[in-house]
């Protein structure tokens, strides 16, 4: 992990803490954050709120917004329930070796 993506994840773990672990505490869930690379914060939901369907589209949502708006040099943030770090480092892998994707 780069130095600066160290520094924007404090960053992103305050944001998270008071913008969205209280909404996700409502319905019985949580968040780990499982990396931050480029730009891009890579997150697991836990508790009630792990493979519900709705709330994969609708935390996933409110993080986005939430951290786009918040911490500057976020891009996006995405659900990676059920990925296997390895596949995801995998694929962190294709992306940095081909840019155009």
């Amino acid at each position: 992990m780069e130095t600066d993506d160290r520094n924007i994840t404090s960053e992103v773990e305050a944001v998270l803490e008071e913008h969205v672990r209280p909404y996700l505490a409502a319905h019985g869930g949580d968040l780990k954050v499982a990396g931050v690379e480029g730009g891009v914060v890579f997150f697991n939901l836990t508790g009630r709120c792990a493979g519900c369907a709705a709330a994969d589209q609708t935390s996933e949502d409110l993080i986005n917004r939430e951290l786009t708006a918040r911490v500057p040099g976020i891009k996006k943030a995405v659900l990676v329930n059920g990925i296997s770090p390895e596949l995801l480092e995998q694929t962190m892998a294709l992306l940095r070796d081909h840019p155009s994707f």
